[in-house]
């Protein structure tokens, strides 16, 4: 346990803001313990980082922070999901178990091995999981104290053709979807966003991904945190896969930082 807290950085905002944003899935860090557990060569495995890794969402969320005039909180995830993927539910509510990809993944993006049958995921739950979701838990909890309301907002990206583990592939792919819930995302919340992102190109609703991150002990029970996902088509800021970011990440990080700025207030 003792490197776990390593494992995510919470990034202190304003102490006047109730903006938190979520950066998931952007490390490619794998720790060498938890490697060992992975059968695909080192070859693959970066190729496998190349496609499930949200590659530069945090320089989008540092860049955003910068620019808002109310400075958000950030929760930044320092590993990779494949160490554990810490927006899925790690039991039996998580659609995604069905082709391999729970909490703790056993099958890649292209459904072929990672771990093998029969692994265990409990260990990599206590010693990872659990712990960054305590801390996600408390980041709220002190945006509520602080503030009287939190605002989630989750910051990840997508590949601009769909891969085979994607259960809802089939739908639009606009150049930014907006992940929504019915109890959490209020109209203004979405429309701020739909405002906020209109320079970058046209925003959907929930395809290919939909949805937000909400914290099992607030989810469903607190309307005063409101949660939304942003969800990014990588063609539109950088090369695909896991290449280097272009000129649309700044364009993104500004509209980043305008719905900041519309929900801070």
């Amino acid at each position: 346990m003792s490197d776990a807290p390593a494992s995510f950085e919470t990034v202190p905002g304003d102490p006047a803001s109730p903006v938190i944003l979520h950066v998931p899935h952007s490390s490619r860090h794998i720790p060498a313990d938890v490697r060992a557990g992975i059968v695909l060569d080192d070859a693959a495995l970066e190729r496998e980082l190349d496609h499930i890794t949200d590659a530069h969402t945090a320089e989008i969320a540092r860049a955003a922070a910068g620019l808002a005039g109310l400075t958000p909180w950030r929760f930044v995830n320092r590993t990779s999901r494949l160490v554990v993927d810490p927006e899925r539910f790690p039991d039996e509510r998580e659609e995604m178990t069905a082709v391999g990809m729970g909490a703790v993944y056993t099958r890649t993006t292209h459904r072929e091995v990672l771990r093998s049958d029969g692994t265990d995921p409990e260990p990599l739950i206590e010693r990872w999981f659990r712990p960054y979701a305590r801390a996600m838990t408390e980041a709220v909890a002190g945006r509520l104290a602080a503030t009287g309301r939190a605002v989630i907002i989750d910051v990840h990206s997508y590949p601009t053709e769909p891969l085979p583990y994607e259960l809802h592939g089939r739908g639009p792919r606009p150049p930014v979807c907006l992940g929504t819930d019915g109890f959490h995302t209020s109209p203004k919340l979405l429309a701020a966003a739909r405002d906020a992102f209109a320079p970058c190109g046209e925003t959907g609703l929930d395809s290919p991904f939909g949805g937000t991150y909400v914290p099992l002990d607030f989810y469903g029970k607190r309307a005063e945190v409101g949660a939304l996902m942003v969800e990014i088509r990588r063609d539109t800021y950088m090369s695909e896969p896991g290449g280097p970011a272009g000129p649309g990440l700044s364009r993104l990080a500004e509209a980043l930082a305008t719905l900041v700025d519309a929900v801070s207030g």
